[in-house]
């Protein structure tokens, strides 16, 4: 059976959560401010670590930044070296 990996945006919390078969497997905290989301901060539990869960995590909040029409201020190393691509690249301030 494979593992079902959910990313969530939890307002309350701050932060996009990735859930692996409903326990929570990591975070990307952010904070909005003028049409800006910066990301400080981005964390994987090692237990569910090199399954690129964190790849997965920042790209669909990354993507959900966009389509909320907001621009992306990356402030974690993780963060940073994502934007790098093109599909995110014209969205970092």
């Amino acid at each position: 059976m494979s593992e079902q990996i959910e990313i969530v945006d939890a307002p309350e919390a701050r932060r996009f959560e990735a859930r692996v078969d409903g326990a929570l497997a990591g975070f990307a905290d952010y904070r909005d401010r003028d049409g800006v989301r910066a990301f400080p901060h981005t964390e994987v539990d090692p237990s569910f670590g090199g399954r690129g869960i964190g790849s997965r995590l920042v790209d669909e909040a990354l993507r959900a930044t966009i389509a909320a029409g907001m621009r992306i201020r990356p402030q974690c190393s993780f963060v940073r070296a994502r934007v790098e691509s093109d599909e995110f690249a014209a969205h970092v301030v």
